[in-house]
């Protein structure tokens, strides 16, 4: 059972969870049914990456550490959705709980005077199954009875995408919406309108509003015109626009960029480390302004204002930059921002004159004062307080990147720790650190500025130490082998990314539904940094940054027996674009309700849900002791459904697991094994990482992440996408297995031998991973080796041994299976080692469960 006391839905993922924190819904992973006939694939010729630019009815606010994971022995009660970085308890809000204190529906039509008129629905909306690039449901339908709803194990809800680029078929209003005075909920198509007075009834709470006479109109079919009345996802551009902008919420274009590059690397880092910084400035629109500071004991400046000439103002690094040690920098005649197509040859020979580490100190111990370079970027970025130019003011700071490239840890100055960890001290300056770093990266958000820590090499970083600016700025941390070209093009894509700033995500449901928990990149709003409204139940989030390589994962629980047969959603968020206009986005989605538990499990995306329960599983495994509970939760989670949704087995103890789930099982048995919750990656470290970045990560990412996709090459370079089993290692063969932040190839033996046809296969299996991974953000490790061969082991540890089964239930898993030869089955059989892990079908018989039957 979850014991959650009720609390505010808010669950904060930029700081790590308390222990104990509630066991949510999870998502199930993206997996291809073993049944249905294989999905081929033909890899086009590969493009380079694209560079251009609670209790119900009630919420309370305070925060609180909820009790150990749910056991899912009844339904959960409502969890704290947004669990921000820990404060003071703060008295909750009041809100109204009683029948009365949400308008009542209104009546099916309204009264113009004497003539009663029909209210507008566009024909054409369909609600059976929506599929939204910016909202996607763990189901398409929703249950009306309380009980059948919210059981926990399963869940419901959806994961929101609010910063993805913008569709081509989003609507751009240059207008100001049309908002409930009630709730503050945006006009949309599901409203219907009163076309004599043009008055329209908001989704969420029913409430009647004036358009100020703009819906008025002949025919329900003149609304039409009106592009939030016409399709679900519409954006409204208003602010400052500079002379012949474009009315489109561009964010990707201008934002500049200063890089801080460590001076403290051996020659072959260094070597790795020049090649990709000359390809990403090669790699930059002509209008990019980039900044370059590096820095080791003290920190360089470079100045572009000397034309061809390379030179650099120098800050000590030993204590925080003062004012005054900035204003030579902020208001001298040096110029540190400066636009590519002015600056391209000086910013390739500052790159060029760079020189390796000489002293003779280990990497670990050499003097790094990245805090204190941090300070100095950020004193250019926010310039003069206010500056006073032709009787306007400008506002300070404003979008920009500030991308670190890291080799070692920070030992110097400001925010630094001793170079062991056996110090004496090292515990309280680390907890000092970890504040440091934390003020830093708020400091940064406050002025528009996100720092990315791309870090690399054979040095220990200090994650747990550095994760927090990364966090607190809205950026991410990535960990890298060195500095060659995973590194190069994370940098090239951590700048070119889309990017808003100054973010608020605001949720709103119909009265029928509950938020419990939302997980992504924000902190629960204040309360003074939105509008309010009389009777607004929504849940507002201040977002870092809002870039389209995130995402939300939002629980939702039902608040009683709903009696409607639909139910509303509308997910909105507002930032402000690198052009300073400001963008307001409205999403809305409306879905039916159903009585039959049967129709509900058909409508549930396998894929969704298993992002969801990932997210809220991996919210609570901060450390491995965690981790280990989390795992015995995924186990205890699919037995509860099995319990809830599926049947008892006649003359038998085991369970069937309903058949309409086939493939969330499999899912969660990857999720148990992988690098998110299982111990296939080395260090703690490491995880920490990938945890960070995975539950703010954007759904196709997550859903790799959760699950590895497993295509095998054929015969005139297709490929064919097969169950991630072991099966799939066949000598004859190569596969290629997508998990997120990897991407591995496979080349069997026999195949490896064939000189001619192994080059030719591994080339079309290296354009395969290009284009699955082209926009993905950070962009994978691409890693290839051959049958045996000590690296295979990061290969086959993320896929599931099913080579332990029965031959029957090979065959009905893994259907590719059939087409080998007596003879190839049997050298396979030979092939493969014993291990101690569960094949899916072992994993699901040793819970007394029966798997579900493939399609």
């Amino acid at each position: 059972m979850d014991n959650t006391p009720t609390s505010t839905p808010f669950t904060n993922v930029v700081s790590s969870p308390s222990p104990g924190q509630p066991h949510g819904p999870m998502t199930p992973p993206l997996y291809p049914s073993p049944g249905p006939p294989p999905t081929t694939f033909t890899p086009q010729a590969h493009r380079p990456p694209n560079q251009t630019p609670s209790s119900a009815g009630s919420v309370a606010s305070h925060f609180s550490t909820p009790p150990g994971p749910p056991m899912f022995s009844s339904p959960i009660r409502p969890s704290l959705p947004f669990h921000a970085t820990p404060s003071p308890p703060q008295p909750p809000p009041i809100f109204s709980t009683g029948s009365g204190s949400l308008p009542t529906s209104s009546p099916a039509h309204f009264m113009n005077g004497s003539t009663e008129l029909p209210l507008h629905y566009p024909a054409g909306s369909d609600d059976s199954g929506p599929e939204s690039p910016y909202v996607l449901f763990s189901a398409h339908k929703v249950l009306k009875r309380k009980k059948a709803a919210n059981v926990p194990s399963l869940g419901f809800g959806a994961v929101v995408s609010p910063g993805l680029e913008i569709a081509s078929g989003l609507e751009i209003i240059e207008r100001d919406p049309y908002r409930c005075q009630n709730c503050g909920a945006y006009s949309n198509l599901y409203c219907e309108v009163l076309i004599g007075s043009g008055k329209w009834q908001c989704v969420i709470c029913k409430t009647l509003n004036s358009s100020e006479g703009s819906y008025i109109c002949n025919s329900k079919a003149e609304l039409l015109s009106w592009p939030e009345l016409a399709t679900s996802a519409v954006d409204y551009v208003s602010g400052n626009r500079r002379p012949g902008f474009v009315p489109v919420p561009e964010v990707r274009s201008t934002s500049p960029v200063f890089l801080l590059i460590d001076e403290c690397l051996d020659e072959v880092h260094l070597t790795h480390l020049q090649g990709s910084l000359h390809a990403f400035v090669d790699s930059l629109p002509p209008t990019t302004r980039v900044g370059i500071i590096t820095y080791g004991r003290t920190i360089s400046v470079y100045d572009f204002s000397e034309g061809s000439v390379v030179s650099a103002d120098t800050v000590t690094g030993d204590n925080s930059p003062s004012q005054d040690l900035l204003k030579p920098l902020i208001y001298g005649t040096g110029l540190y921002l400066s636009p590519m197509h002015a600056s391209l040859p000086v910013a390739h020979s500052i790159f060029s004159s760079l020189r390796p580490y000489k002293l003779n100190e280990p990497e670990v111990s050499r003097d790094r004062c990245l805090g204190a370079a941090v300070e100095v970027a950020l004193g250019l970025v926010r310039g003069p307080t206010a500056e006073i130019s032709r009787g306007i003011i400008r506002r300070s700071g404003g979008n920009c990147r500030i991308v670190v490239c890291a080799g070692g840890p920070c030992t110097y100055g400001p925010g630094s720790v001793p170079a062991s960890v056996d110090h004496p001290n090292y515990a309280y300056l680390e907890k000092n650190s970890t504040k440091y770093m934390e003020k830093l990266g708020q400091e940064a958000r406050r002025y528009g500025a996100v720092v990315d820590l791309l870090c690399a090499g054979n040095c220990p970083v200090r994650v747990p130490l550095l994760q927090p600016l990364a966090k607190s700025s809205g950026g991410v941390l990535i960990l890298h082998d060195d500095f060659g070209e995973a590194f190069g093009v994370n940098l090239q894509r951590a700048a070119a990314r889309a990017s808003g700033s100054n973010g608020l995500f605001e949720i709103r449901c119909s009265d029928d539904i509950l938020v419990t928990q939302v997980i992504g990149p924000g902190e629960e709003a204040a309360p003074d940094s939105h509008e309010t409204f009389k009777n607004d139940n929504s849940f507002h989030i201040q977002m870092h940054s809002v870039e389209e390589t995130q995402s939300f994962a939002i629980s939702m629980e039902t608040k009683g027996d709903i009696k409607n047969d639909f139910v509303c959603f509308q997910f909105s968020v507002r930032f402000s674009t690198s052009y300073q206009s400001d963008v307001t986005r409205v999403i809305t989605v409306r879905l039916p309700t159903v009585d039959s538990v049967s129709a509900y499990l058909s409508s549930v995306n396998d894929d969704v849900a298993a992002v969801l329960i990932a997210k809220r599983t991996v919210l609570h495994a901060s450390t491995s002791v965690e981790a280990a509970n989390m795992r015995y939760q995924i186990d205890e989670r699919v037995k509860d459904i099995a319990y809830k949704f599926g049947s008892q087995m006649p003359k038998s103890k085991m369970h069937q697991f309903p058949k309409e789930l086939q493939s969330l099982p499999e899912l969660l048995l990857h999720l148990r094994r992988g690098p998110l919750l299982g111990g296939i990656i080395g260090h703690e470290d490491e995880r920490s990482v990938l945890r960070n970045l995975f539950l703010n990560a954007s759904f196709d990412l997550s859903l790799r992440m959760v699950g590895p996709r497993c295509l095998m090459h054929r015969e005139g370079g297709t490929f064919e996408e097969l169950p991630a089993y072991d099966l799939a290692m066949q000598s004859n063969a190569a596969v290629v297995l997508d998990h997120g932040t990897d991407i591995f190839i496979w080349l069997g033996a026999e195949l490896a031998a064939q000189d001619g046809k192994s080059a030719a296969t591994l080339a079309a299996c290296k354009t395969l991973a290009e284009e699955l991974s082209e926009t993905r953000f950070p962009a994978p490790r691409i890693l290839s080796f051959k049958e045996r061969s000590s690296q295979a082991r990061y290969f086959v540890s993320r896929l599931i041994p099913a080579h332990k089964d029965p031959t029957y239930e090979q065959e009905a898993r893994f259907p590719q299976l059939k087409t080998l030869s007596q003879e190839q089955r049997s050298r396979l059989k030979s092939s493969f080692l014993n291990f101690d892990d569960y094949s899916f079908c072992e994993w699901m018989r040793s819970l007394k469960l029966a798997p579900p039957e493939p399609s």
